[in-house]
C-alpha cells in the first residue's frame, strides 16, 4: 500500500503562506549601467514584497551603495523597511577602507559589506567571452584586461601571504558593528576559507560565505564552516529554473516522472543544502533581472522546490526566514 506524506498532499496555497515572513538577502534592482537596463526598479521590488507579506529584502548594488538605495525607498514606502549592502567593487577602488566606512553610515547604514563580486580576482580571471563560437577568458582575449582590471581586483592572501593594513581595517570596522555581516563575495573557494579564518580572528560573529564561493567548497569544508557558526548562501539563480515534476498523472507518488529533474541543475543544488543540513543555510534570489522572475516569484518557486522534496516546514522557514533575520540582525 501506498502512503501519502504531508508534502505530497499539501495546499496549494502552503509556498504563498511561507511566503510571509520570508527575507531575500541577495536583490539586485536598479541602478543599473545603460547597457542592461533589464531590472526591476528597488522601489517595485520592495512593493511587490510587501504585498507578499515578506518581512523585508536586501539590496545588492554593483554599482553604488545600496545602503542609500534603501534610505529612499524606506522613505518613499514607510511602512515596509528595506536594507542595503555594500560590494567592494573595482569602480569603488576594491578594498577600500574610506569607501566602506562611507556606507557603515549612509543613510541608515548597511547591513552587509562584500567583498566584491564579478571583479574579484576569481571572477575577473574566469569569466569569458566568445571567440569564434568558444569561450575564452577576458583576460586571453581582451588586449590590456589583464593589466587594467585584474591588477585592480580584490586578492585575499592566503595562508602565509601578509595581510593588508586596508583588510585589517575593514575587518575591524565590520567587527564594531554587531548588526551587519560579512559577505566573502564572489571569491575563491581557498580565499573564502581564509576569509572567514581572518574575519573571526577579528571578532566578527556573522560571516556569509557567498553562493559563488560555496560552490568551491566540499561538503566536508562546509559543514566545518557551518560548525564554526558561518552561515551558508543558496541562490534560485544557480538553479536555472524551477526543475520539479509539473505534471503528474498517476496518483501513486512512486509514479511520479523525475526526468526533469534529473537533468536539471536543481538535483544537485538541493542536494547540496541536504548534505551540509539546512541549519546555517540562507536562501535567497539573487535576482532582479527582467528576464527571470521577479525576486518575490523565485522565493516561491524555491519553497516549492523544497516541499516537493521532501523538506519541512521548519526547515523552509529557518533557511529563507529565521536565518536571513539573523544574519540581518532582525529579531
Amino acid at each position: 500500500m501506498a502512503t501519502y506524506e504531508p508534502f505530497y498532499n499539501r495546499t496549494m496555497e502552503l509556498p504563498e503562506e511561507l511566503l510571509v515572513g520570508a527575507i531575500d538577502s541577495h536583490v539586485h534592482a536598479g541602478p543599473v549601467l545603460r547597457s542592461n537596463p533589464g531590472h526591476f526598479d528597488p522601489i517595485q521590488v520592495a512593493e511587490m514584497a510587501r504585498a507578499a507579506g515578506m518581512r523585508t529584502i536586501l539590496y545588492y548594488d554593483v554599482f553604488g551603495w545600496a545602503s542609500g538605495t534603501a534610505w529612499m525607498v524606506n522613505r518613499f514606502l514607510k511602512d515596509f523597511r528595506t536594507y542595503g549592502g555594500y560590494l567592494m567593487n573595482s569602480s569603488h577602488d576594491g578594498m577600500n577602507p574610506r569607501a566602506v566606512r562611507t556606507a557603515l553610515n549612509l543613510g541608515e547604514g548597511c547591513r552587509m559589506i562584500s567583498f566584491g563580486s564579478h571583479c574579484t580576482y576569481h571572477s575577473a580571471s574566469t569569466e569569458s567571452t566568445l571567440v569564434d563560437g568558444k569561450l575564452v577568458p577576458f583576460k586571453d582575449a581582451i588586449p590590456g584586461f589583464a593589466e587594467k582590471e585584474l591588477s585592480r581586483a580584490i586578492r585575499i592572501p592566503l595562508d602565509g601571504e601578509p595581510v593588508p593594513d586596508a583588510l585589517k581595517e575593514i575587518l575591524d570596522m565590520v567587527a564594531e558593528r554587531p548588526e551587519v555581516y560579512l559577505n566573502t563575495g564572489h571569491v575563491s573557494g581557498a580565499e573564502a576559507l581564509r576569509v572567514v579564518e581572518l574575519a573571526q580572528a577579528a571578532g566578527i560573529k556573522k560571516i556569509l560565505v557567498a553562493h559563488p564561493a560555496r560552490a568551491l567548497l566540499t561538503v566536508e569544508e562546509q559543514k566545518n564552516l557551518a560548525a564554526k557558526g558561518v552561515f551558508l548562501e543558496a541562490c534560485a539563480v544557480d538553479f536555472g529554473g524551477p526543475w520539479m515534476p509539473q505534471t503528474h498523472y498517476y496518483v501513486e507518488r512512486e509514479l511520479m516522472d523525475m526526468g526533469a529533474v534529473v537533468h536539471g541543475r536543481a538535483m544537485s543544488w538541493l542536494q547540496g543544502i541536504r548534505d551540509v543540513g539546512p541549519e546555517q543555510f540562507v536562501l535567497a534570489t539573487d535576482y532582479g533581472v527582467r528576464v527571470l522572475p521577479s525576486p518575490i516569484e523565485g522565493m516561491r518557486m524555491m519553497i516549492s522546490m523544497l516541499l516537493y522534496f521532501g523538506f519541512s516546514i521548519e526547515e523552509v522557514q529557518t533557511m529563507t526566514a529565521h536565518n536571513p533575520a539573523r544574519l540581518i540582525g532582525l529579531d
